[in-house]
């Protein structure tokens, strides 16, 4: 499974670099390329199920993890919730935010974990509970996750960093 910090830049440099490079305009704020970044995490939100019902029923996280939050099923709630919130706006900090907008952000995070769990490191089952069928790749064996997993995020971090400091001057903060 990829760590934590592969899940949150991911989502985070790809709708950033569209929101730079090929969405002229700037309509995307920047709390939406935020909201993408943490989305990314969401579908391991079962990890915390698991310790949460750990501590009273013998269960094994196997039962938990990679089921419903790592469906197709998980980001086309938001996805459809994006739908039905057209024109309401919320308030974040300062900004206002379009509340559909953060639902698609929400969807597009999870749905590449979802790529990112079923290409890099096992499979997932995309239609669970109706089907049990699993896809994956699992590109990344076992006995790599180790250091490779550690790698990709060092890196990803890296480039990411260089990006702020090309595109936004971030040293002009320090």
């Amino acid at each position: 499974m990829p760590h934590a910090v592969t899940h949150v830049l991911f989502p985070l440099v790809l709708v950033d670099l569209y929101r730079n490079y090929l969405h002229k305009a700037k309509k995307i704020h920047l709390h939406y390329v935020l909201i993408a970044g943490l989305a990314g995490l969401l579908p391991d939100i079962d990890v915390v199920v698991y310790w949460l019902l750990n501590g009273f029923m013998s269960i094994s996280l196997s039962d938990i993890h990679r089921t419903f939050t790592h469906t197709l099923f998980f980001p086309l709630i938001f996805l459809i919730l994006g739908f039905f919130t057209k024109g309401i706006k919320v308030r974040l900090y300062k900004d206002k935010l379009k509340l559909n907008w953060v639902f698609y952000m929400i969807a597009f995070g999870i749905f590449i974990h979802l790529i990112l769990d079923a290409v890099l490191a096992g499979s997932i089952k995309p239609f669970y509970p109706f089907s049990y069928y699993e896809i994956g790749l699992n590109l990344i064996k076992n006995n790599l996750e180790g250091t490779l997993l550690p790698g990709i995020d060092a890196i990803l971090l890296f480039i990411w960093l260089i990006h702020l400091e090309l595109k936004h001057k971030i040293s002009d903060y320090i």
